[in-house]
């Protein structure tokens, strides 16, 4: 068997975050703080991540002060609570190699302190010494105790309503070790 560990380079990593509402969208960035793969055979065989959901930034408000309010708001207790759980991550559990560099995935994701099953297609370009790692994750917030403006749990929004489901677009480049 041949086993290879490769490590997440979180200066070369990041996630982009994109959360919809009735009246448009939002999206931003959130720093990658570690990480790791298991590779057998040139298969994907685990791995996990961790973001800082202190870093979540957005990038299409302009104005400072409602930009740092958004800021703000996203790391209160109706988001992420941040101050709490400062940390959110993404276990693979198993990961199926599909046709040319894609796995199907399924993993654990906690989000402030929940855990919950997701499936994902992940696409990994590897060589001997780097690995780069790129999916889309679509989340339903609700099942992480974010409630805010979910008509799940809230009626008559109208355009304050903010969609339950939000993107994660994930770009990893990891190590050899």
């Amino acid at each position: 068997m041949d086993t290879k560990k490769f490590k997440v380079n979180s200066k070369n990593s990041l996630v982009e975050w994109i959360g919809r509402k009735v009246t448009g969208a939002h999206n931003g960035i959130i720093e990658v703080k570690d990480g790791d793969f298991t590779f057998e055979n040139n298969n994907l065989l685990s791995g996990k991540f961790v973001i800082s959901t202190r870093s979540i930034t957005i990038l299409d408000v302009e104005d400072a002060e409602t930009n740092a309010q958004f800021a703000s708001h996203l790391a209160s207790d109706d988001f992420f609570n941040s101050d709490q759980f400062p940390d959110a991550v993404f276990e693979i559990i198993h990961a199926e190699p599909s046709d040319s560099n894609l796995y199907h995935v399924k993993g654990d994701l906690t989000i402030k302190g929940i855990t919950n099953s997701i499936e994902t297609t992940l696409q990994i370009v590897k060589t001997d010494n780097v690995a780069v790692l790129d999916a889309k994750i679509v989340i339903d917030r609700t099942k992480f105790n974010i409630k805010f403006r979910s008509s799940n749990f809230f009626a008559n929004l109208g355009d304050t309503l903010i969609y339950n489901n939000f993107d994660l677009n994930v770009h990893l480049v990891a190590d050899a070790q």
